[in-house]
């Protein structure tokens, strides 16, 4: 999700404060996902495709990170649709579909869209960087903060190590095939990754603690609204409002 293409752009989402970025991506996902009314996740839909639209987000790319969340997403849809009770819609040999069944698989899928598009928008817009700082100055504990940021900053380096150990392992002549001594040599690779990947923290943590680190990080970025923080906010959360409003009332049908 934080990939360049992302961040190279330099629009009202982007120039945003990453504090209010965070809340507002945080009630948004809260109250998508709590939503069942139609009417009310079409808005939203609407309204994080507005999002999507001022970030100017890359098209095919955000389309292809889709692409991947619905072909799971279809697997949960043909579940429920076969083992939901309710009105019967069809059949197929001695499997019943239901109407409920499809109905509730494609709030679950419009909803998992909704959300993943509000952080490619409010969240893929901000570095991962300035997202950490973001979090600790609203109080997120520490230790998530920096399992964060670690998280982030080493994955390619297991990764780079992971890549080295199976090509030492093409080196040696090994050929996958679906038998004993090939479920041996991927669960030893696992192992020994894990064992690097233990190494390298210990490492990392003795250069920290070595290096006066008490468990705080201390920088001299400062974060402060400003009057377009102030009025996109307040557009931001009047959406968000709007389409609490079309979820716990009757005012539209």
């Amino acid at each position: 999700m934080f990939e360049t293409a992302y961040l190279e752009r330099d629009t009202i989402i982007h120039r945003l404060d990453p504090r209010l970025k965070i809340m507002i991506a945080f009630l948004f996902s809260v109250v998508v996902a709590t939503s069942s009314r139609w009417i009310a996740l079409v808005v939203a839909l609407a309204v994080v495709l507005t999002w999507v639209g001022v970030a100017q987000l890359p098209i095919w790319d955000v389309l292809g990170r889709l692409m991947v969340l619905n072909l799971f997403l279809v697997f949960l849809w043909l579940m429920l649709a076969f083992s939901t009770a309710g009105e019967l819609v069809g059949k197929i040999g001695p499997i019943s579909v239901s109407k409920e069944g499809i109905a509730y698989g494609g709030l679950i899928c419009l909803r998992s869209n909704i959300i993943v598009l509000c952080l490619m928008a409010l969240v893929g817009t901000t570095s991962i960087f300035t997202l950490g700082r973001a979090m600790g100055r609203l109080g997120i504990p520490k230790k998530f903060v920096h399992l964060l940021l670690f998280t982030y900053r080493y994955i390619h380096v297991i990764e780079v190590e992971f890549h080295r150990l199976v090509t030492a392992l093409k080196v040696r002549g090994f050929q996958p095939k679906t038998n004993l001594h090939t479920y041996k040599t991927y669960a030893n690779l696992i192992g020994m990754l894990l064992v690097k990947s233990y190494d390298r923290s210990e490492r990392v943590k003795r250069a920290m603690l070595a290096r006066g680190f008490q468990g705080q990080y201390h920088d001299l970025w400062t974060f402060s609204l400003t009057r377009l923080d102030m009025v996109v906010g307040i557009i931001m959360l009047s959406q968000v409002m709007f389409i609490i409003v079309l979820q716990w009332t009757r005012i539209v049908f």
